[in-house]
């Protein structure tokens, strides 16, 4: 029996820790898509923060931790990377500094650093949290171009057209 994900609490709780240690963060990935009107099932909650400011989370979160923190490679991303699992709800924390994405189209790994004072404030489960400009998304969502990513992209298109 699948165990039910309990997003708006893990959201709740990893908010309330980044802000209680003032770390600067930014909403992005499939979470933000959502925000911005995909439909598609939520995987995790990604979440980016500086490169420096891991140890500063790491004491409270890391008995909820299932990877890292450490660097991670995979097809499309180079990043330092923490995984955690918070009342069954998965929360990718990533590093934003030294941030590489693969960009499939050009078969060429490039710099994937953003600012995150750069971000879009949205009220989410009654928190306003700064979240990845749309056009940003779009943009990595573009280069990396895994199926989840193109059906994001697809429905933020359908939504920029027939909004709610």
């Amino acid at each position: 029996m699948k165990e039910e994900k309990n997003t708006e609490g893990a959201f709740r709780w990893i908010v309330g820790l980044l802000q209680k240690h003032s770390i600067p963060f930014q909403i992005s990935g499939g979470f933000a898509a959502r925000l911005y009107g995909s439909k598609r099932d939520l995987a995790d909650i990604d979440i980016g923060i500086p490169d420096d400011r891991f140890d500063d989370l790491y004491p409270e979160v890391k008995q909820y931790i299932i990877y890292g923190p450490e660097h991670y490679l995979d097809d499309e991303w180079d990043l330092k990377l923490m995984t955690l699992k918070y009342e069954n709800q998965e929360i990718d924390i990533a590093g934003r500094d030294e941030v590489k994405i693969f960009d499939k189209s050009k078969k060429v790994w490039v710099p994937a650093h953003r600012d995150l004072t750069v971000s879009e404030d949205m009220e989410v489960y009654g928190i306003v949290v700064p979240v990845i400009p749309k056009k940003s998304l779009i943009s990595y969502k573009s280069k990396i171009a895994r199926d989840v990513d193109l059906e994001d992209i697809r429905q933020l298109e359908i939504s920029m057209q027939f909004p709610n």
